[in-house]
């Protein structure tokens, strides 16, 4: 790094213009600083050995402890990166640490007149485990070098600092929390992306159901809340909150197009006439953009118009209803993916032989991998390679619990369709009707037969079968949950989040065979259909596989992914999802979930937004979350078969003794 360091002052226009000791006035703030997340900010770096301060020129210093290595104490940048983790412990972890490193953010906020005063909000950066005295030191010290005219909010980093930091009165350190400060942000990325398209803005639900019939692949389609049988177009928009682990955002990220929440979407719409227009929509975690083309662009039909995804042959022979636990992740031919992995699960957890540190043991330059971190996470410092593959498998088994159930294989759905003579007979006319792309008569082909899939008797061997398989389970009235198990789901470039039913209230044997019957049906739904033909999937070698599980009470429920979906490049992070009660009440949109992240690499976590709730979980459950993320990350390492970096897609639940069952495990779309 080059350039010049200046010890007080406006900087110059020299190509560095760090500032080592000056008091900070707004405009060498706005000189210094970048802009992240639609917000002004600068590195700080307070020397307490010299009792002074350095403000970084963000163009020049992207990172603290590079500056602090190469501009403070002389090393060079590969003597910083042979010893990086090391270095870093030195900067974020060490209680008697030399250098207090953070980043100020500046933020506005409306007053009553409609006029907006600004604030600053000082942080550290996430995996900083800073004590109580030592942030309270912090912010003093920046406080007293900071123009008096601007307030200043300490923003805890993670959950470790908000608790550090209950035992600091607010007049002392006033703060300022994630949630609070982000909650109402106008713009929020949820899958980063570009495109360009015609805006069809929907103000009602009415609004878009009237224009349904209409919309195609070149249009970006925005409303309060998208529907999950939203069609596949060039972008989402959201004008209400929302989250990245909805179904439509996850359909977003499987489909690879933009999607965000635009909050001010409607005065944006109003003061340019974008309704209707050619616009570039461009959604990235710092900004989002809707530019106004001058008319409509040369659009070429996107790549999955021409795609076709690959599925396996389904063996509809010679294949049993099986136990969960007696199955492998390679019987996915005749059961389904999602079946699959739930016995995979049941056979990690029992056998506990799988490796699940492959993602800590792949380099990370200038790392050479990431298992000294994994062992800090595991408490297995300085343990052998083979030490921690087993601390981690007892550490997952130990948190982390598989459904019972069973799995109906695609064979007796074979059998229930070859039983009746006019599900051939409309499959047939589905069949010819999709090959002359016959569109206009698919949808009502498509409904007869989900109504005719329904009301079709059970042939007495499937019923038979199905019931003696489930006698344990249907015991004493029990509960049990349905869920589908596609060879059409889950699939490289085409994950079907959201488009086959489940059922979560069955009770006795007339009731679960009727959900089957809704699962299979689902199948055939008009949405299904016509996805699967646009991805080139043939209807011939489609088929149902059913999961029936035990219900379980749950007091939390929720989603997780094992990996940041605004963020493809952290590899940190896990992003978690929950809400009292059942998982389905968060993939479906019913309620707005809490939002986590959690660091599965240096630890801890933090709050990102409440939802609906008015308050955070207790620090008790949020550290419980923790040991989840930590779970997930490791079964990532197992599930995830080209790349271990591929991330996973799992539904979970909380019981109320605190106990995590996994109710899915499936490939995460991006």
């Amino acid at each position: 790094m080059t350039g010049t360091l200046h010890e007080a002052g406006v900087p110059d226009a020299a190509s560095d213009r760090t500032v080592v000791g000056a008091n900070l006035s707004l405009p060498l703030f706005r000189a210094l600083s970048g802009v992240l997340a639609g917000h002004a900010y600068l590195k700080v770096v307070v020397d307490r050995a010299q009792n002074t301060w350095h403000l970084l020129d963000t163009r020049v210093h992207p990172f603290h402890v590079d500056y602090i290595a190469t501009r403070v104490l002389g090393m060079t940048l590969d003597e910083l990166d042979a010893n990086l983790d090391a270095f870093n412990s030195s900067v974020y972890m060490d209680p008697e640490r030399r250098f207090l490193l953070g980043v100020l953010s500046l933020h506005t906020e409306e007053e009553a007149g409609g006029s907006e005063r600004p604030f600053l909000v000082l942080e550290t950066t996430e995996a900083d485990t800073m004590p109580g005295p030592l942030l309270e030191e912090f912010y003093h010290y920046v406080r007293g070098r900071v123009d008096g005219r601007l307030p200043l909010l300490l923003k805890p980093a993670n959950h470790g600092q908000e608790q550090e930091l209950a035992a600091v009165g607010e007049a002392r350190v006033p703060r300022i929390l994630s949630h609070e400060l982000f909650g109402n942000r106008m713009r929020t990325c949820l899958n980063p992306g570009e495109a360009e398209g015609r805006l069809r803005y929907f103000r009602t639900t009415a609004e878009y159901e009237s224009a349904a019939a209409d919309l195609g692949w070149p249009d970006i389609i925005a409303m309060p809340r998208l529907p999950d049988d939203v069609p596949r177009t060039a972008g989402f928009i959201n004008t209400a909150p929302t989250t990245p682990l909805s179904h439509t955002n996850v359909l977003a990220a499987g489909w690879g197009i933009p999607n965000a929440i635009v909050r001010d979407l409607d005065a944006v719409v109003r003061r340019e006439g974008l309704d209707g227009a050619w616009v570039r929509f461009s959604v990235r975690e710092d900004a989002i953009t809707l530019e106004r083309l001058p008319g409509a662009p040369a659009l070429e039909r996107p790549a999955w118009h021409r795609q076709r995804i690959r599925i396996e042959t389904p063996l509809l022979q010679q294949a049993p209803i099986l136990a969960l636990h007696r199955l492998r992740r390679t019987d996915r031919d005749g059961y389904g993916t999602k079946a699959a992995n739930l016995g995979e699960l049941h056979h990690v957890l029992d056998s506990r032989t799988a490796d699940l540190t492959r993602f800590y043991a792949r380099p990370r330059p200038p790392r050479p991998d990431l298992l000294g971190h994994l062992a800090a996470r595991l408490g297995e410092s300085g343990a052998s390679p083979e030490r921690l593959r087993a601390a981690a498998a007892e550490r997952v088994a130990e948190t982390v619990r598989a459904p019972r159930g069973v799995a109906l294989p695609f064979r007796l759905h074979h059998l229930f369709l070859t039983s009746s003579p006019a599900l051939q007979q409309g499959i047939g006319r589905l069949k010819m009707a999709l090959e002359l792309d016959a569109l206009d008569v698919v949808d009502s082909l498509s409904l007869h037969l989900q109504r005719l899939t329904c009301s079709t008797p059970m042939p007495e061997e499937v019923a038979r079968a199905i019931t003696a398989s489930v006698t344990e389970l249907i015991a004493d009235g029990r509960r049990l949950v349905v869920r589908s198990s596609s060879n059409a789901e889950d699939l490289p470039g085409f994950s079907a989040a959201g488009i086959y039913d489940s059922v979560t209230t069955v009770r006795g044997t007339d009731q679960l065979m009727d959900a089957v019957r809704q699962v299979w049906a689902s199948l055939l739904s008009p949405r299904s259909v016509r996805l699967r033909h646009q991805a080139g999937i043939p209807l011939d070698d489609t088929y149902m596989g059913v999961i029936v599980q035990e219900y379980t009470p749950a007091d939390l429920g929720g989603v997780l992914v094992t990996c940041d979906p605004t963020r493809p490049e952290d590899f940190r992070n896990v992003y978690l999802n929950c809400t009292p009660g059942s998982p389905e009440r968060v993939v479906d949109g019913t309620v707005l979930p809490q939002q986590y992240l959690y660091n599965t690499v240096e630890g801890g976590g933090r709050t990102v937004d409440l939802g609906s709730s008015r308050e955070d979980l207790p620090a008790a459950t949020r550290a419980s979350l923790a040991h989840l993320a930590l779970a997930g990350r490791l079964l990532q390492s197992h599930f995830s078969e080209a790349d271990c970096d591929d991330a996973l897609d799992i539904e979970w639940l909380m019981t109320a003794e605190g106990t995590f069952h996994l109710v899915q495990v499936r490939p995460y779309a991006r």
